[in-house]
């Protein structure tokens, strides 16, 4: 399991806060691994198409075809059913695992099929044969669109769909872990922007990370919340390894935990908690109610990212709460602490797209290609959040948790 903690300045990188694999299902990246005892992609024989005719207009079935990208291809599974209004689309990506993304936006015009999946930015548009045995089309996720098509399957010719991952062991609930071993080394590459923080199995790392980064994290505040601090908290930087002192995978509170016992002991910290008022963004429930979908991501952490929407940049959630959403858009997006006032307790998945400005992403907002011709600017993050969450998001000055640094020292080189 991989968690990740990114800041991105003035490129648009993948950022994520807590990232799962499978939310960039379908990238043109490598190293993903085929399920045991299927071929690779490259060398699965293509699917015969069905010889039986279909009625006219219906597409209801398990289809599937194989995306050739630069350096490698990908078997897609695609199930489409009958839904109360229209069709509903399930769509797998089995060389990347047995997670499910659910589509939106289905519509079959005649033999005009088209379907979008929100989560991971995607989008197929084909034309279904006269015989109803096969779509003929283009997977669009990023800027070089592909060509795919997707032939009816069979239970003789249909792919396996490969079951998901086992969860890995958590650490004890009542575990109140630390870090048994922990180097800290100074970053000086002199790039502020690239940020990152990882826990795979059980080794923990960040990478060119400002201790005032490292207080953000662990107690979950935006740099206007850190108050009385020299200014090297924000200057100097840092990569830290370490393992923990207990067996399993930390749940995102462990992980907090231990980090704040690291910065107590190897920076000398010490704080106390006070309330200030301050200019703070407050999110609540917009009139219409909130327009979320509860979580279809299975065995992971939170996932929140960023990605090129259509007319503007895309924020992505996937089994996430609302703490997640206001703790990533504090921490990366906004210049001001975000404040939960949703009452919203459940975990979601939804994503939303607008035009940042300068003010967002610390005055360095991510560069995005060229909009296509004859499309519309998102609108600004505000009136994004109400149009497309159903989520007010207005700024105030309320009052806000602070961490007043009373002392802090550099760490000691290891």
């Amino acid at each position: 399991m991989t968690v990740k903690m990114m800041r991105s300045a003035a490129a648009l990188t993948c950022g994520m806060l807590f990232a799962i694999g499978a939310i960039g299902a379908i990238t043109q990246s490598a190293g993903a691994q085929n399920p045991p005892g299927q071929p690779p992609a490259s060398q699965a024989a293509p699917a015969a198409p069905a010889t039986e005719a279909h009625a006219r207009g219906d597409i209801s079935g398990d289809w599937q075809g194989t995306l050739t990208l630069p350096n490698r291809s990908l078997r897609i599974v695609e199930k489409i059913s009958k839904a109360d209004k229209g069709w509903a689309v399930k769509m797998y990506s089995i060389d990347q695992g047995g997670q499910g993304f659910s589509g939106s936006s289905v519509v079959l015009d005649g033999s005009a099929f088209k379907f979008t999946i929100d989560l991971i930015g995607a989008t197929f548009q084909g034309t279904v044969s006269a015989d109803g045995n096969t779509i003929a089309g283009t997977w669009t996720q990023g800027p070089n669109p592909l060509p795919l098509t997707l032939v009816r399957a069979t239970k003789e010719t249909a792919w396996e769909i490969p079951p998901l991952p086992v969860a890995p062991k958590p650490m004890a609930a009542d575990a109140d872990p630390s870090f048994e071993v922990a180097t800290i080394k100074p970053n000086d590459s002199g790039a502020p922007g690239l940020q990152g923080l990882t826990v795979n199995g059980r080794n923990f790392a960040t990478r060119n990370s400002s201790l005032g980064d490292l207080i953000g994290f662990a107690y979950e505040v935006q740099a206007n919340q850190i108050v009385n601090a020299p200014d090297w908290i924000n200057k100097d930087r840092y990569d830290i390894a370490a393992v923990p002192d207990q067996e399993g995978s930390p749940n995102v509170q462990q992980l907090r935990t231990m980090m704040q016992k690291l910065l107590a002991s190897r920076f000398n910290l010490k704080f106390h908690q006070d309330k200030r008022e301050l200019s703070a963004y407050v999110l609540t429930v917009a009139k219409n109610g909130p327009k979320l979908k509860p979580t279809e991501i299975e065995n992971t952490l939170p996932g929140l990212g960023m990605r090129p929407g259509t007319g503007g940049l895309t924020l992505v959630m996937a089994n996430g709460k609302m703490q997640n959403f206001t703790s990533f858009l504090q921490m990366l997006v906004l210049d001001r602490p975000v404040v939960d006032r949703t009452e919203l307790t459940g975990k979601y998945d939804c994503s939303v797209t607008f035009t940042p400005d300068d003010s967002e992403f610390n005055g360095h907002p991510p560069k995005l290609p060229p909009p296509a011709e004859n499309t519309e600017a998102a609108p600004n993050l505000f009136a994004a959040f109400q149009q497309q969450l159903g989520l007010k998001l207005e700024a105030q000055k309320t009052q806000v948790d602070v961490i007043a640094i009373d002392h802090a020292e550099k760490p000691s080189a290891n």
